[in-house]
């Protein structure tokens, strides 16, 4: 993972060392890569865009923990960036094996007219698209946020309800370098999806977040530098 601070974060969380859960919310520059994001980690908010500090403080009320993740505040940031956020989903993350693709089978194609393969090429980079043999499973593994390892995954209908979810989800850790950070985030209404990443027993749940397809952070002008500020008290 690139070393900029919101990968550091996100390092440290999955060390087990989140934020302190102080109230405060941290305002840092759009990390390398295609999206923006609101970062929720418990007592304490991370906003990683290209926006002026001021600006964003100045719009979080004082003692509202809900505030940085609430409708209101993502409809400026919104208007801000000129895009339309993603869900806010749960954050989970596991490590790596290295152990390779097994009997996934690679796409040498990412023209699957597959949605889910259509989204991540606007979410991530180096996206890499695999198959169970008789196609029933869909399973992506690419660079995301600040650089960070994501997967996503998804069943055909009519294979559900076998556990085919949790292989997937299990087999994603082999795709990544033994000891690296895999993560994945799961709407929590998903309740099938997120208790196939638990079932795994790899993944943990480190926060929760809100992402901005905004595209590639600009190099000019310079981005503004970090800011917080406690909200709660």
């Amino acid at each position: 993972m690139p070393d900029d601070e919101v990968a550091r974060i996100l390092r440290e969380a999955v060390d087990g060392r989140p934020p302190p859960p102080d109230g405060r919310v941290t305002v840092l520059p759009q990390p390398p890569g295609p999206v923006a994001g609101i970062l929720a980690f418990a007592g304490h908010h991370v906003i990683a865009a290209d926006v002026d500090p001021a600006w964003v403080l100045e719009r979080l009320a004082p003692g509202d923990l809900s505030a940085p993740v609430g409708a209101a505040f993502v409809a400026d940031l919104t208007a801000e960036l000129g895009v339309g956020p993603d869900n806010l989903d749960v954050v989970l993350a596991g490590r790596g094996t290295g152990r390779g693709a097994g009997a996934l089978v690679r796409s040498a194609s990412l023209d699957l007219g597959h949605p889910r393969v259509d989204r991540s090429a606007s979410y991530r980079t180096d996206v890499q698209v695999f198959t169970t043999a008789g196609g029933e499973g869909l399973l992506i593994v690419a660079r995301g946020l600040a650089g960070r390892w994501e997967t996503a995954f998804e069943v055909e209908p009519h294979a559900r309800g076998r556990g085919l979810g949790r292989a997937l989800a299990a087999a994603a850790l082999d795709l990544v370098p033994a000891g690296e950070a895999l993560f994945v985030a799961v709407a929590p209404g998903n309740v099938p999806s997120l208790r196939a990443v638990l079932a795994t027993t790899a993944f943990a749940p480190i926060g929760a977040e809100i992402l901005f397809p905004v595209g590639p952070s600009p190099s000019t002008p310079p981005k503004p530098g970090a800011a917080t500020r406690r909200i709660a008290s």
